[in-house]
């Protein structure tokens, strides 16, 4: 299993699992093929114990991924990763596909999709060309009616999954200008996963450079060049993120996300996050 997805501590947070979607699939199941069509709204935010590979073919509104506002719009893929936090407020003229595919089948998937998991958590959102949107809907549709047939030839609906990961992944290493960078410092991503393994219990920079057997300012070095920001805010970023994750979709107090996510005391935590938010806790709780 990828370190990313592993659940290290108890979960705090709202989980939806792929068998709560349709409740007359078989326990076990994997695979879910959904169609969204006009106004929808999702204001509670909550996660996934799943993958979510979505098509806009149409649309309109506002779908948020980890605190950030992504417009829909149509001839767009959004990806959405186990463990990810999102809601949405889509218009009534919205017409989007979508694939709920499990962490196991995931698992296999993510070799065509091109690039590394951590780079589509910072580019979850993919704008397709209008001539290749053609062929992403006709897979769509496809695995729909290979799902729906009496005896469902399996392999052939991995096969096209596999194409839409494979074409989608093509379309987005043409569009990110950042792809070189990760590429071209296998280091960096390195790191990057182990932030996400460690970063409730370790947030010295030391100890990423020890697990990646280069010095600490070699290791500040690359995240400059690449990211501009130092090793220790892309640490600190990952433990922003975590914390606002519990803020937004748990209601546990603070002094337990204060011991969740390793820091000495409340007083401690409240000075990271006003830092970095320039809200308290409680008032990032509060915020619609």
């Amino acid at each position: 299993m990828n370190p990313a997805f592993e659940h290290q501590e108890e979960e705090h947070f709202p989980v939806l699992d792929i068998q709560e979607f349709d409740s007359d699939r078989q326990e076990g199941c994997n695979l879910l093929y959904h169609e969204l069509r006009g106004q929808q709204t999702i204001m509670q935010p909550h996660k996934h114990d799943f993958f979510v590979f979505m098509l806009f073919e149409s649309g309109g509104g506002i779908h948020t991924i980890d605190f950030r506002d992504y417009e829909i719009v149509a001839n767009q893929v959004h990806l959405l990763f186990p463990g990810q936090v999102h809601r949405w407020d889509m218009q009534p003229h919205t017409v989007g596909y979508q694939l709920m595919i499990g962490r196991a089948q995931l698992e296999t998937l993510l070799p065509s999709l091109h690039l590394s998991y951590l780079h589509y958590r910072n580019h979850p959102v993919v704008d397709i060309p209008q001539d290749a949107v053609p062929r992403l809907l006709y897979e769509f549709h496809a695995i729909r009616t290979e799902l729906n047939s009496t005896n469902p030839f399996r392999q052939l609906i991995d096969t096209r999954i596999r194409l839409l990961a494979l074409m989608v992944g093509k379309i987005a290493e043409h569009i990110f200008g950042d792809v070189h960078s990760y590429r071209s410092n296998p280091v960096l991503s390195a790191f990057l996963s182990l932030t996400d393994r460690y970063f409730r219990a370790e947030r010295s920079v030391s100890f990423y450079a020890e697990k990646l057997n280069i010095t600490p300012n070699y290791l500040n070095i690359i995240c400059k060049k690449t990211l501009g920001v130092s090793a220790s805010s892309c640490i600190q970023d990952r433990s922003l993120l975590e914390a606002k994750r519990l803020l937004k979709t748990s209601d546990i107090y603070v002094k337990e996300i204060v011991y969740e996510l390793g820091f000495y005391d409340h007083a401690s935590f409240s000075r990271f996050f006003k830092q970095h938010t320039g809200l308290t806790p409680q008032q990032f709780r509060e915020q619609h």
